[in-house]
């Protein structure tokens, strides 16, 4: 077992109270990702506050513009791991911000402090910069975990719906037209 399966594994434990494995219904990861995204407005406005925006594009050879649209897509795909990652849980209205802040402060370390460094030749954002993207992170985080479980609600499927997909009878008889 590598140390990542392990962390995953000792996670799904510890949520396994909240009842970790969405239902047949729900749609997390199209809500983690609509979160994720929505969650990266108040992290650009942070970026942009302590002029992190400006130094990570120069360290990424983009401009601010391509910087923001890659940092949507890249939300987006941690949005939709939140949401797989922390299962239920993430709909919980009172803990959500913590666990997205948690998830927020995860992605910071592996990003901002490893990855970012690897991929750019050593180079990171330094001073009010690196203060900035910590914050934008830590914020992201906790929209993204304020948020989520308003956006996952509504794209519930309806249980009747659902019913005709996954009922007793889909894998005994063919569906008619």
């Amino acid at each position: 077992m590598s140390a990542a399966e392990g962390v995953a594994e000792l996670i799904a434990g510890f949520l396994s109270a909240h009842g970790y494995d969405s239902g047949p219904t729900q749609r997390p990861l199209l809500a983690g990702a609509i979160s994720g995204v929505l969650a990266t407005l108040p992290a650009i406005a942070v970026l942009y506050a302590f002029g992190s925006l400006r130094v990570e594009a120069r360290i990424l050879g983009l401009s601010q513009f391509m910087t923001v649209a890659t940092g949507w897509v890249v939300m987006a795909l941690a949005g939709a791991l939140y949401a797989r990652l922390f299962g239920r849980a993430a709909n919980g209205l009172r803990s959500g911000w913590l666990f997205g802040m948690a998830f927020g402060f995860a992605l910071w370390a592996a990003g901002a402090v490893l990855v970012l460094p690897l991929a750019s030749g050593g180079q990171a954002p330094a001073g009010e910069a690196a203060i900035g993207v910590f914050l934008s992170l830590v914020a992201w985080g906790a929209t993204l975990g304020t948020i989520h479980p308003f956006v996952h609600h509504p794209l519930h499927e309806r249980l009747e719906t659902a019913a005709k997909r996954i009922g007793p009878s889909v894998g005994t008889t063919r569906m008619r037209r």
